[in-house]
């Protein structure tokens, strides 16, 4: 999934015929011969061990649950920590699988609008939590016109083995918690309107890494290589110019905490999910001698402000 669905460009599933589904029966894919003959053994939460004959055939996606669960429904909209298998059907070629290891289960938003693959929500939707669950999927529901980007053929069909390990809790509008005082030296941090306003002190630009939180959230703690939903407001010290603000942009971002600059990541991991926190990151955390951009040099040292609104 990393490695092969992240890099492709988002297919418009409004255009497939999922746009608007809730978690209903329309939503679930049907049982067919083709998934029935997907054999799966193993534990839940185990790496499967998946026998089939390549050569599988479906002009609609099929699903067959191979262990039910009894946790919470997912549902269109649902993002979910996942493992999974990936197998060519056509080819039997086996593609990827994750890791099968607490705490790197794979974050997938199971969303009509915005989910890249139509079959794999059909696959998912009116799963529960703890659920194996087999789903074959043709091209035209999976990579589509993508398909040879993903080195696979226009007509290849996909074979997905799920385990759903947990529907991931919905972001919070913002943070969450308990204040806590400011620390001296550090920017003033205001809000007005839902966005923040930074103002540097005088004096020198810092040069080591510093965080204050502003507020202490009550929430699951950020772990190491997690997936994250965040508001952030980055402001660059040494000119007092805004570089980047999802503040400002009206939506917050999710990431991996592996896929950011070493200071932001710093940030971030092992805090509470509904803290506010502000964080001075030197360059040797940040962006190093080459700066980033037209609004970041080399040697800048950066401000973030932080609302860590749940897991992604």
């Amino acid at each position: 999934m990393r490695r092969l669905l992240s890099t492709l460009a988002l297919v418009s599933l409004s255009t497939i015929g999922l746009a608007g589904c809730s978690a209903n029966a329309d939503c679930v894919a049907n049982e067919g011969d083709a998934s029935k003959a997907v054999k799966v053994e193993g534990d839940f939460g185990v790496k499967p061990t998946v026998t089939f004959d390549k050569g599988l055939t479906v002009s609609e996606t099929q699903r067959t649950v191979v262990i039910p669960g009894s946790g919470e429904a997912v549902k269109s909209g649902s993002s979910i920590k996942m493992d999974y298998t990936l197998y060519n059907a056509t080819t039997g070629e086996l593609i990827e699988t994750s890791a099968y290891t607490p705490g790197q289960e794979v974050s997938y938003p199971v969303d009509a609008a915005a989910t890249q693959f139509v079959g794999l929500a059909k696959t998912l939707v009116c799963s529960n939590v703890g659920t194996r669950v087999v789903g074959v999927i043709p091209n035209a529901e999976g990579f589509a016109d993508q398909a040879s980007a993903a080195g696979l053929g226009a007509s290849d069909v996909l074979l997905f083995v799920v385990d759903v390990e947990a529907v991931v809790p919905e972001p919070l509008a913002e943070a969450t918690g308990t204040p806590v005082d400011p620390v001296a030296g550090f920017p003033e941090v205001t809000f007005a309107d839902g966005k923040p306003t930074v103002t540097i002190p005088t004096g020198a630009v810092p040069t080591k890494y510093a965080i204050e939180t502003l507020i202490q959230g009550d929430g699951d703690v950020i772990a190491d290589g997690a997936s994250v939903t965040v508001n952030y407001h980055g402001v660059n010290w040494n000119t007092g110019e805004v570089f980047d603000s999802s503040f400002d942009r009206g939506a917050p971002a999710t990431f991996s905490t592996s896929g950011v600059i070493q200071g932001f990541h710093d940030a971030i991991v092992g805090q509470k999910i509904g803290s506010r926190v502000v964080v001075i990151i030197p360059s040797d955390l940040g962006y190093g001698d080459a700066g980033s951009g037209d609004k970041i040099k080399g040697g800048d040292t950066l401000v973030f402000v932080i609302d860590i609104l749940g897991l992604g």
